[in-house]
């Protein structure tokens, strides 16, 4: 608790971080820096989302992706921003992205490169055309140096993480990030002056939410289980009225609501691919951290997401995230 105290709103992203670091007697400030970086990133990607009907960085750019995935134009600019942005802070050893089959390993910053990054940097990209809101996704771990090099270092659970976030692209670019003790916190950007500031203190997610969310046009592939969870949030009544569907269909969108106003977000597996389709490690992972965090949950429907430990950087998962109570409800349908 004592990382959540005095956080008052207009402070600016860079002053809480170095509140942050002064709150553990020790600390070097590496994080911090890092944290910057990601803010430089979130900046850098803002003005180019804002401007890709003008710069020509709308549509697709005839490349598909390690997972199977047509890239669009700015799934690749944003990528390289992020890239670089994480390799300049000479802070991170191994940068992990939706976009690249393998890992990026810093090999000149291996000395001090402390920190592993995974990041989704441009999540629901295919909305860029329609002007719906989009974003990036990032989770930190410290890198394990008597791993360096090995898969081990990074398939790991979780709950792992030191820090993670998501910046959303939207009517305004707001970055919402929880670090181990610091409770989960969200800043504005101001353009004007190209920088964040705090807008959404110490986040709570409410225990039970009026909404629930997934894509029941789905719902012919789903099994008997997930069929009835979504049955029973549709029927159920919450104040006394009937929960309303609310499905943006992108991610950042869908899981900033929830976290937000409560509820629910399910991202199922289906009978002939039980393995869902967001991944884990740099999808499902960090909004789990940012999730718990916020008093809320994340499942998979068997197992805590913070939990579960890859098999290989770009696996799969199921997902059902939100409100506390709702995400129990949900697991006690699907494992009668």
């Amino acid at each position: 608790m004592e990382g959540r105290r005095n956080v008052k709103v207009g402070m600016s992203l860079t002053a809480w971080v170095l509140r942050q670091q002064s709150l553990h007697p020790g600390a070097r400030g590496e994080l911090s820096i890092l944290l910057t970086h990601v803010a430089l990133a979130a900046r850098m990607i803002a003005h180019k989302v804002s401007q890709a009907p003008l710069t020509g960085l709308i549509g697709q750019a005839g490349n598909v992706n390690v997972q199977g995935e047509e890239q669009a134009k700015l799934d690749i600019v944003a990528d390289q921003v992020f890239l670089d942005a994480m390799m300049t802070s000479d802070l991170v050893s191994t940068l992990v992205s939706e976009e690249r089959e393998e890992p990026a390993y810093v090999s000149e910053h291996w000395g001090r490169g402390h920190y592993t990054v995974f990041y989704d940097p441009l999540d629901g990209s295919s909305n860029i055309d329609v002007n719906v809101t989009v974003g990036s996704i990032f989770g930190i771990y410290r890198h394990r140096p008597n791993d360096r090099g090995r898969l081990t270092d990074l398939l790991r659970p979780g709950a792992d993480q030191v820090a993670a976030g998501y910046v959303m692209y939207g009517a305004s670019t707001i970055l919402v990030l929880a670090t181990e003790d610091s409770g989960v916190q969200g800043f504005t950007l101001l353009p004007e002056v190209g920088e964040f500031f705090l807008t959404h203190p110490d986040m709570q997610m409410p225990e039970v939410g009026r909404s629930y969310s997934c894509n029941e046009s789905r719902q012919p592939f789903w099994s008997d289980e997930v069929r009835r969870v979504v049955a029973r949030f549709r029927e159920e009544e919450v104040g006394g009225s009937k929960r309303t569907a609310r499905y943006v269909g992108s991610l950042i969108a869908d899981f900033h609501r929830t976290l937000l106003k409560g509820g629910i977000f399910m991202y199922p597996g289906e009978v002939e691919k039980p393995g869902g389709k967001l991944r884990l490690m740099y999808e499902a992972a960090p909004l789990g951290f940012l999730a718990e965090a916020a008093g809320g949950g994340a499942h998979d429907g068997r197992q805590r997401i913070l939990e579960k430990v890859a098999d290989t950087l770009h696996e799969r998962t199921p997902l059902f995230i939100g409100s506390k109570v709702d995400v129990e409800e949900a697991l006690r349908i699907l494992n009668p």
